[in-house]
């Protein structure tokens, strides 16, 4: 290769070269070419949506009895009928190092052992979404997109800023404001070409600078200051990563906006309603093809006229704490099922419907109460190869990981295991 190395190449930290992700130089420009037209086949997709405190235990979950294709819907999950024959209800999974009842999405999609790490309070480690946005993302703008609520803590997901996690355990950032989810993926960028490549190249700028000072203090360190600054080295790379494929699409338009502007202000309900529209949007002008979306608690109950706090809500008992209870998830099923209706709605290429490439996981790490097995499961969509019409109930304490294992092979995707996986589902793989 004749071109010259540079900074822009590696990075030197630690006393060793830190790889850049392929640039431009090198052919990292690959993928722009193919972002101007669409792919030969349908690509996959996958999409995580996390709703926080769980389900009505009762009422929610088929009796365990009644398994296979012939299974009677529960009260729960009737709005969902009419898709009856394309998702699959998954029993008896959860994360077996779990111990935090009021973190429903925290460890959902990584399976992990917060204590693994010695000295801290918390560790995680990647999230499903991630691993398929490692292998999915490299031809799209966005290799994922996070979306959340403004409902925070207070709908039950733990710490975290999103469902998604990265490759070093560490939490990734989501946007919580449809509006601006809506201008990030189509909205034109108003700056002149010359003053975004300006930005670009003043935050490598800085990058250059902070790896000077740490190039400064790397002699002398402890075993315990040395992986910190591996890991800090490694955030670098992350940085370089993204600044790297934002200047590989500055010259690519923005597609055309398939949905119209959402409004401002929306909550609960309405946000959920206006968020599906945005994935199935994202999806089909292939932005991004891995979706995550950390759902309302709080603010969906406010806006079914519920007073209750989410949290009051998931400590249910007979009564009115109950009713709310259930009537939350009526109305988690019925909108899901109109994002169903939108995907098999929404036409590919070669006339394929969106659904039928799209592998999509709706659930929570708790079960309800403070109940951290059985882990509320429903998936669906064509896009992982997975046997969907059942009701299918494992054995208790199968991984939770497992179903995230058989998701991510049935895509096609590399990976040998996820999180604290034992193997794959294969009552799953069709």
């Amino acid at each position: 290769m004749k071109t010259p190395l540079n900074r822009r190449h590696f990075l030197r930290g630690a006393g060793t070269f830190i790889a850049l992700p392929a640039l431009e130089a090198i052919g990292f420009r690959r993928f722009a070419s193919a972002a101007s037209k669409a792919p030969a086949n349908p690509p996959k997709r996958t999409v995580f949506l996390g709703i926080g405190f769980g389900v009505t235990q009762e009422t929610w979950f088929p009796d365990t009895e009644d398994t296979g294709a012939e299974y009677k819907l529960p009260q729960g999950l009737t709005p969902l009928a009419r898709h009856k024959k394309d998702f699959t209800v998954v029993q008896g999974c959860s994360n077996q190092f779990s111990n935090e009842a009021h973190w429903g999405s925290t460890f959902w999609l990584t399976g992990a052992n917060r204590f693994a790490v010695a000295g801290q309070n918390m560790s995680n480690s990647i999230s499903a979404d991630q691993v398929a946005a490692q292998q999915l993302g490299q031809d799209t703008r966005y290799a994922s997109l996070q979306l959340n609520s403004s409902d925070g803590s207070a709908s039950g997901h733990g710490p975290g800023l999103s469902l998604a996690w990265d490759g070093r355990g560490k939490p990734v950032a989501g946007d919580d404001n449809p509006v601006q989810v809506f201008h990030k993926m189509f909205s034109a960028d108003d700056l002149p070409l010359e003053q975004r490549q300006a930005a670009i190249a003043e935050k490598r700028s800085v990058l250059d600078a902070v790896l000077t000072e740490a190039r400064r203090v790397q002699r002398g360190l402890t075993s315990t200051d040395k992986d910190k600054l591996r890991e800090y080295f490694q955030g670098i790379r992350d940085i370089e990563m993204r600044l790297s494929k934002d200047e590989a699409w500055l010259e690519i338009p923005k597609d055309k906006a398939p949905i119209d502007e959402p409004k401002p202000g929306l909550k609960g309900r309405e946000e959920i309603k206006v968020m599906y529209d945005l994935i199935v949007a994202a999806l089909q002008t292939d932005s991004t093809r891995v979706m995550t979306y950390r759902m309302p608690g709080l603010s969906l109950l406010r806006s079914m006229n519920v007073t209750l706090s989410a949290h009051n809500v998931s400590h249910y008992s007979p009564g009115e704490r109950m009713q709310a209870s259930q009537a939350r998830d009526k109305v988690h099923s019925e909108l899901l099922a109109g994002l169903i209706d939108k995907l098999k709605a929404t036409k590919e290429a070669d006339g394929s419907s969106l659904f039928d490439h799209v592998a999509l996981a709706f659930g929570s790490n708790i079960s309800s109460i403070h109940y951290l097995t059985n882990c509320p499961t429903v998936l669906t969509g064509g896009g992982a190869n997975l046997k969907l019409g059942q009701h299918l109930v494992l054995p208790k304490g199968t991984p939770l990981s497992n179903v995230w294992l058989t998701m991510l092979q049935g895509m096609g995707l590399n990976a040998e295991r996820h999180g604290d996986s034992t193997g794959v589902v294969k009552e799953l793989q069709a």
